[in-house]
């Protein structure tokens, strides 16, 4: 069904949000209230998924968030499945909280564990949750022994721009590979909480000096919307892109293949889960009809 409306024949990556639930409550999460929605994907449902994409649209790897992956009662199965029966290239998004038991059980599977950071010590645990800086450096530190590759990820904001350079220094310390950074969408939990915004583009441009002139080891990875000129316009084929990195499911089946329309509701197609089939479903504010332009991410 995307082929047909518009064209795209590939999707490199599935990001699949298995459930909503999650044991923090982060300050700039797009979720927002949905953290107390019941919506998740079945074992079977997510299966099915996954190796839909693979075979319709050559999709080769997925990347398991939520809500909280670990939570997920199946995470296991998934990751297994995924991995042995479909050969996809298996990543985790996590906040990295208590995951050291489940950790040593899919590590086997699992090509890189990338987890969630917004600063150094309190000012991460004031975004995220009380204790979860030190957890998150305890589970990374895990999956390196366990021969997991390992990176970050952090939403720069108001309240952690300064920490920035420190935390990529830190990680680099513990042997984490890529530092990816993040533009706040003022979407969920960020919308009750403006002050997180950065107001002064030109303190992006100051952060991408920092960055430069540090010569760090580890690799950093920014939204190019982390600028003072914000991102570039990016050239497609008039009749639209052959092939895509990301599409996003959501755990109601909502598919969305723009970061800049995720939490928004504006998607186009959606994973019928009883039917195992995806369909299209236009609306006035879905992200095709807007041409919501995706995130462009590049090496700083």
């Amino acid at each position: 069904m995307i082929r047909d409306v518009t064209g795209i024949h590939r999707i490199r990556m599935l990001y699949l949000q298995l459930l909503y639930r999650c044991n923090f409550a982060c300050l700039h999460c797009f979720h927002g209230e949905r953290l107390a929605h019941p919506d998740a994907f079945s074992t079977q449902e997510a299966a099915n998924l996954l190796r839909l994409m693979r075979d319709q649209y050559g999709t080769e790897a997925v990347t398991l968030l939520g809500g909280e992956p670990f939570v997920y009662k199946d995470l296991t199965r998934v990751v297994q499945y995924a991995k042995q029966e479909l050969g996809l290239r298996v990543e985790i998004c996590t906040n990295g909280y208590r995951i050291e038991r489940r950790l040593a059980e899919i590590a086997p599977d699992l090509d890189f564990l990338r987890v969630s950071l917004e600063g150094i010590g309190a000012t991460n645990d004031h975004i995220r949750k009380s204790g979860s800086y030190q957890e998150a450096l305890s589970g990374l530190g895990l999956a390196r022994e366990l021969g997991v590759s390992t990176g970050a990820t952090m939403t720069v904001t108001s309240l952690n721009i300064g920490e920035v350079l420190p935390l990529a220094r830190t990680l680099q310390e513990v042997g984490v590979r890529q530092l990816k950074l993040h533009c706040l969408r003022p979407v969920g939990n960020a919308a009750d909480h403006p002050g997180l915004l950065v107001r002064d583009p030109s303190a992006y441009a100051r952060l991408r000096q920092q960055l430069a002139s540090a010569r760090l080891v580890i690799e950093v990875v920014a939204d190019e919307d982390l600028s003072a000129a914000g991102a570039p316009e990016t050239c497609t084929p008039a009749d639209g892109p052959r092939e895509i990195e990301r599409i996003e499911a959501d755990p109601r089946g909502a598919l969305t293949m723009s970061c800049k329309a995720v939490g928004k509701d504006a998607h186009a197609f959606w994973y019928d889960k009883l039917a195992n089939r995806i369909v299209h479903r236009p609306a006035a504010t879905d992200e095709l009809t807007l041409a919501v332009p995706d995130v462009v991410y590049a090496r700083v």
